[in-house]
């Protein structure tokens, strides 16, 4: 099975805890999305369902029984990490680390105090800096591999405070990203309800905080094992007949999580954000067919 695949089956069947709606919602409505260096957004159906921009539906391909259809973002971590390590003030942050600390974590707190310094909330301090985070081309939902990343605000700063609000506009992308996938799925005919968060960045509570905010979706934190480890061993218990089938091993093993509600007073500013976000690659593909014509003319 495919690392991604178990770990979506680990985490698909999370209980909530002190949420029993959440608990009640069926696993057609949850969508792990497994996210570390890339990200992988695993909706399940009881039919087929095929998605322009989203690969399957594959039968049987993560929960036996249900359809697969896979969305994805070919660099997620990968592209936090780029743009922290070639700011110029990467070099001044990471050395100024202590030897318990992380430099996500760092940059979250630093998010905090500009954010007070300021006097606004934590999400508009990127309200001029927009990024489209294709650095290595669309996996979904455009399936264009041709298209490249996007930053647009940028200013001759230096600062160790600039190095954060260009991540955190990077963690945003990320999560408007996650809503176009999450809307071509819904326009697919899937019914996403909540999200399941597991993967590297799913310990990094600004990234998981802003994907409730930016989808209006809840977002479910699993406590316990490694939701890959934990896909592999609820096939294992199966095929050893410890449990008759996968659902019946979910039940006894998926173990509990925590749960990240949307905050309403960043709604309307996320709500422009993503007209921004979804007009940048309409630019850059306007820029593209204006070069080809005079490519032609070469």
């Amino acid at each position: 099975m495919i690392d991604a695949h178990a770990g979506g089956l680990g985490s698909i069947g999370c209980n909530v805890d002190g949420d029993p709606f959440l608990n009640s919602l069926p696993l057609r409505c949850r969508l792990p999305v497994i996210c570390g260096t890339s990200t992988c957004h695993m909706a399940i159906s009881e039919r087929s369902l095929f998605v322009p921009g989203v690969w399957g539906p594959y039968l049987s391909a993560m929960v036996p029984g249900f359809y697969t259809s896979e969305g994805g973002q070919s660099a997620a971590g990968k592209l936090l990490d780029h743009v922290i390590e070639t700011h110029p003030a990467y070099g001044e942050v990471r050395d100024a680390l202590q030897s318990t600390e992380y430099l996500q974590n760092v940059l979250n707190s630093n998010l905090e105090k500009l954010s007070n310094k300021k006097c606004i909330r934590l999400a508009a301090l990127t309200s001029n800096l927009h990024v489209w985070p294709d650095f290595y081309g669309n996996r979904s939902p455009l399936a264009d591999a041709s298209l490249q990343g996007m930053m647009c605000g940028l200013t001759l700063d230096r600062s160790a405070a600039n190095l954060a609000v260009s991540y955190l506009a990077t963690v945003q992308a990320l999560a408007y990203s996650t809503r176009f996938i999450v809307e071509a799925l819904t326009a697919g005919g899937h019914n996403i309800k909540l999200m399941v968060l597991s993967g590297g960045l799913s310990k990094n509570s600004l990234y998981c905080q802003t994907h409730a905010d930016v989808t209006g979706f809840p977002v479910v934190l699993p406590t316990g094992t490694d939701s890959m480890l934990l896909g592999g061993a609820l096939l294992a218990s199966v095929a050893t007949g410890d449990a008759n089938t996968c659902q019946e091993a979910m039940a006894r093993m998926a173990g509990n999580g925590k749960a990240l509600y949307p905050q309403e007073e960043d709604k309307s500013y996320h709500e422009k954000k993503y007209q921004v976000f979804k007009k940048m690659v309409e630019h850059q593909q306007a820029y593209r067919k204006i070069m080809a014509t005079e490519r032609d003319n070469i």
